[in-house]
């Protein structure tokens, strides 16, 4: 999904802009184990994708920038702030969903230990992955923080929010106003990808999910 032709050439008027972005690979990222709340650093290839996309989100010319206090948020964010020299602050708000005894487990092992509920979550239902929050309860907790940052932004400011990947897929859906059960449609995003939400007339539009470079200009009958 591509920005509009406003928002790629950075025109006045384009309105403010939020970019989502998640933190750089980890470990257990590549193990495919649930981090969930657990403080896992960046590895040498997650700082390398933090560098590399940094040096492509300060041609957005962020205003602000906001991060989880997980290090592996925090430590993505310093790579912004080091290029822009904006500082950054951190808030516990945003961190990854917390998954109680999921935390730790590989994949593989959540599905032979708590399938079931595996599936229930996939379906849509409200489950508490692990006994832990819900997707509406980290929502309920993120997008405020998100909001309360915005605000504080001129009318065609932007800001750049660093998270994980379930709490920023909670924060999108919440800010674009759909239904919890529908949130598992908008796909994970990539270690060190990010979305854009760009203000609209109707509210806040998606101008980009799950992104690696800059935006183009829509070319079409939908800008």
């Amino acid at each position: 999904m591509s920005a509009t032709g406003e928002v790629a050439a950075g025109r006045p008027g384009r309105g403010r802009r939020i970019i989502l972005w998640r933190h750089g690979q980890t470990s257990w990222n590549v193990e495919r184990r649930f981090q969930g709340t657990t403080d896992v650093e960046l590895t040498g290839t997650g700082v390398a994708q933090a560098r590399r996309a940094a040096r492509l989100l300060v041609g957005l010319r962020p205003d602000a920038i906001i991060a989880s206090d997980l290090a592996r948020a925090a430590h993505t964010a310093a790579e912004l702030a080091a290029l822009t020299g904006l500082g950054v602050t951190q808030e516990e708000g945003l961190r990854e969903t917390y998954a109680g005894v999921w935390q730790g487990l590989t994949h593989e092992e959540i599905l032979a230990r708590h399938g079931e509920e595996y599936a229930a979550w996939k379906r849509g239902e409200p489950v508490r992955r692990g006994g832990g929050e819900l997707e509406t309860e980290v929502a309920d907790r993120a997008a405020p923080v998100v909001l309360r940052h915005v605000e504080k932004l001129s009318e065609d400011g932007t800001l750049v929010v660093v998270s994980h990947g379930g709490t920023i897929r909670t924060t999108i859906g919440r800010l674009l106003g759909l239904e919890p059960h529908s949130w598992e449609s908008l796909g994970g995003l990539t270690n060190c990808c990010w979305s854009v939400l760009g203000e609209g007339a109707r509210g806040w539009r998606l101008l980009e999910h799950n992104a690696g470079t800059l935006p183009e200009p829509v070319l079409g009958d939908d800008d």
